[in-house]
């Protein structure tokens, strides 16, 4: 095999301006302040005719209407097909809103400046990073991040499962499920020019809190390899997130160092996501020198619609739905007659459920595949969970397969089916049906495997 591979990179500054509202809690936060500037980032890869786009928003999470309005302008600027390109936002909870949760627009005048600035520069980034190509070759590793990653669904004494139950909960009997603690890199060397690090590792950037703006720490991960390595640029994709976090609920020693306990019971702090990103640059680092050079002579695409079934109320169920989210939209959260985190659960699921109420029976969703020799990446439009990412890893064929959350949508949480009995934020927030993860896996398989024909 002949190695016929280019690689470029850009990344602009896309920090939002103050007093704008923050997006990913059901609680307003408007910004006022700046911890580390917000990035998007492009990555451009090129083997013969063809050019893909790996590019990266530090944001919760873009819906699929905002990415179609991405990918048009960085056609119309590039040339390369929406197909061929993979976006995707880090899941940071210190970015920008882009319109209310849900909503296909904004009427925001902060809002929309905002994302006419974000489409600009996503269009900017596409093109210098394929002004940017250079002749490469491809090493690819695999390493750990220890201890930073924690499954955040517990069964409780009574029977229940609960999401984040709380530091230290008396009443915590086990955590349902484990957590995926892989980190993949892609090391791009090239001729004459700084080499290129694509890291991959799945865990909730929900660190910081509060109402200043930071990329949490994919970020600072990204920051940290730079420092680290010198003539390196690096870019981050999140993995299956949807079931961890990072708060241990049993800490020890100086686990809680930098951190407080925030309203929702979770414990955050920016000294922490510091940690994160540091245990994920450590294993970087640990495998950067030793990753298995590859020869590449080959890139492939697809984009695919998957009909998946919307998780719709009752009648019956509608009718305290609609009280609890009227309630939720008025401010008097204090009439629900709920705390912490099951408060957010219970103010999740009544929105699910009205927004459902007269929608179609079922979403029609874009799953990207992209390939780079022998590597695969799978965009998943949303939150999954640790299961799909496990799943999806065991595509046959593949040296490594990287299932990447929040790629061309931000539409919900995928949660495996048996999570649906058990309870907790997750299922009873998703606005898809039971079997949606398994069936995501069965279709993930299929079009990774017809990827390779």
């Amino acid at each position: 095999m002949a190695n016929n591979l280019k690689v470029g990179y850009a990344r602009a500054v896309v920090t939002p301006p103050m007093g704008i509202q923050i997006a990913g809690y059901y609680k307003e936060r408007i910004a006022d302040g700046v911890l580390d500037d917000l990035y998007v980032l492009a990555t451009a890869v090129q083997s013969g005719d063809k050019t893909v786009l790996f590019m990266s928003i530090d944001h919760c999470g873009v819906k699929m209407n905002y990415i179609e309005r991405f990918k048009k302008a960085v056609t119309e600027r590039t040339g390369v097909p929406a197909e061929a390109i993979f976006m995707s936002a880090t899941h940071t909870h210190t970015g920008p809103k882009f319109g209310e949760l849900y909503a296909a627009k904004t009427s925001d005048p902060l809002e929309i400046n905002y994302i006419d600035m974000v489409e600009r520069k996503l269009a900017d980034v596409a093109q210098f990073a394929i002004e940017d190509l250079k002749p490469a070759k491809m090493g690819v590793g695999q390493s750990q991040a220890p201890n930073v990653a924690f499954v955040r669904r517990f069964r409780m004494k009574d029977g229940t499962a609960k999401t984040n139950p709380g530091v230290n909960n008396p009443d915590i009997l086990a955590p349902i499920g484990d957590v995926d603690e892989r980190v993949v890199v892609l090391r791009f060397d090239r001729e004459n020019a700084e080499s290129v690090v694509l890291v991959h590792f799945a865990n909730h950037p929900d660190v910081v809190g509060g109402n200043k703006i930071s990329g949490d720490w994919p970020a600072l991960t990204r920051t940290y390899v730079e420092k680290s390595l010198d003539n390196t640029k690096c870019i981050f994709f999140n993995g299956a997130q949807g079931d961890v976090n990072h708060v241990n609920v049993h800490p020890k020693a100086g686990d809680f160092n930098d951190m407080f306990n925030d309203f929702d019971g979770c414990s955050r702090g920016y000294g922490h996501a510091r940690y994160i990103a540091r245990v994920v640059t450590g294993a970087v680092l640990q495998i950067f020198d030793k990753v298995a050079y590859v020869d590449v002579d080959n890139i492939k695409y697809s984009l695919n619609i998957v009909d998946i079934p919307a998780n719709k109320a009752t009648k019956e169920q509608l009718v305290l739905a609609h009280k609890y989210n009227d309630l939720h939209n008025a401010g008097k959260d204090d009439e629900i007659p709920f705390k912490a985190m099951m408060l957010t659960t219970v103010v999740a699921e009544a929105a699910r459920m009205v927004r459902l109420e007269n929608a179609e029976d079922f979403f029609h969703l874009p799953f990207g595949a992209v390939s780079i020799g022998d590597v695969a990446f799978f965009g998943i439009p949303g939150e999954p969970f640790t299961g799909i990412g496990r799943g999806i890893k065991e595509a046959k064929g593949w040296d490594y397969v990287l299932p990447c959350c929040l790629t061309n949508g931000s539409e919900g949480y995928f949660p495996m089916k048996d999570s649906y009995e058990e309870g907790g934020y997750e299922a009873r927030s998703s606005g898809f049906k039971a079997g949606t993860a398994e069936l995501i896996i069965e279709k993930g398989l299929e079009i990774l495997s017809a990827l390779r024909k």
